[in-house]
C-alpha cells in the first residue's frame, strides 16, 4: 500500500515539472524584427550671405504630401518612418531657389543620404537688394573700403550679417531676405573715421546708400 501511494505521489511530482513554464531565457526569446521603413537625410547648401538652416523639407508620394522637416544650422536634414518606394522632396526658403529631388528610392531598414549635393541659389526676384557707394569728403569714391551690414533687433543689439571691400569704382552690395527688419552699414577705409547710416527694409526690392567718409580727428 505504501508502495503504491509512493508511486502515485512520484508521478504526480513528474506530471507537474512538465506543467511548468519554461526557463525565461527561452519565454522571452524572441526573433530579430525586421524593420518595415526606412529614412533620407542629406544636407542643403546655399549661396554665400545666405543661411542654411530653416527650409522647409516637404516629402510627397505621389500627389500625397507623408512627411515634413527643416534644415538645422547646417543645413541637415532627415525624414524616417517612411515606407519603402518612390517620393520626391521639396525644398523651400525665401530668398531662395526651390530645389527638388526627385524618384528617390526608400528601402526598409536603410537611410538614404544626399550628404551636399544639394544646391540652393538665390531667387533674386524674392530678396532685398542692398547697393551702394562710398565716398571721401571731397566727393571722390573709395574703392578697398570695407563695408559691413547688420541688422538692428528689437532690443536695440545689432548682430553682424556680412561684410564687403568695395569695386575699383568705390561700390558695394549685398543681398538680404525681403521681410520687414532694420539694418545698419557702415563704411571704413584708412584712417578714416567710420560712417554709418540705417536702412530699413520691407519688402523685394532695391535700397542704396551713400556713405561719405570724414577724415580722422586730430
Amino acid at each position: 500500500m505504501l508502495r503504491r501511494k509512493f508511486l502515485i505521489l512520484l508521478a504526480a511530482l513528474v506530471c507537474a515539472s512538465l506543467a511548468l513554464p519554461a526557463p525565461a531565457a527561452q519565454k522571452n526569446k524572441k526573433d530579430k524584427e525586421v524593420p518595415t521603413t526606412g529614412a533620407v537625410r542629406g544636407r542643403v547648401k546655399v549661396a554665400q550671405g545666405a543661411s542654411a538652416s530653416g527650409v522647409e523639407v516637404t516629402v510627397h508620394q505621389g500627389e500625397e504630401e507623408v512627411a515634413r522637416a527643416t534644415t538645422d544650422a547646417k543645413g541637415d536634414f532627415e525624414v524616417r518612418g517612411l515606407r519603402p518606394g518612390t517620393y520626391r522632396l521639396t525644398f523651400r526658403k525665401t530668398g531662395l531657389q526651390v530645389g527638388r529631388l526627385i524618384d528617390v528610392e526608400v528601402v526598409a531598414g536603410r537611410t538614404v543620404n544626399f550628404k551636399d549635393k544639394l544646391h540652393l541659389g538665390v531667387d533674386e526676384g524674392s530678396i532685398a537688394h542692398l547697393r551702394g557707394s562710398v565716398f571721401t569728403a571731397a566727393g571722390l569714391s573709395v574703392p578697398g573700403a570695407r563695408v559691413e551690414v547688420a541688422r538692428v533687433l528689437a532690443d536695440g543689439s545689432v548682430k553682424k550679417l556680412d561684410s564687403r571691400v568695395t569695386n575699383v569704382t568705390g561700390s558695394f552690395a549685398f543681398r538680404l531676405p525681403p521681410e520687414a527688419g532694420h539694418y545698419r552699414v557702415t563704411a571704413k577705409a584708412g584712417d578714416a573715421e567710420p560712417v554709418t547710416q540705417d536702412v530699413h527694409v520691407d519688402g523685394a526690392q532695391i535700397y542704396r546708400v551713400a556713405l561719405s567718409l570724414k577724415p580722422a580727428a586730430k
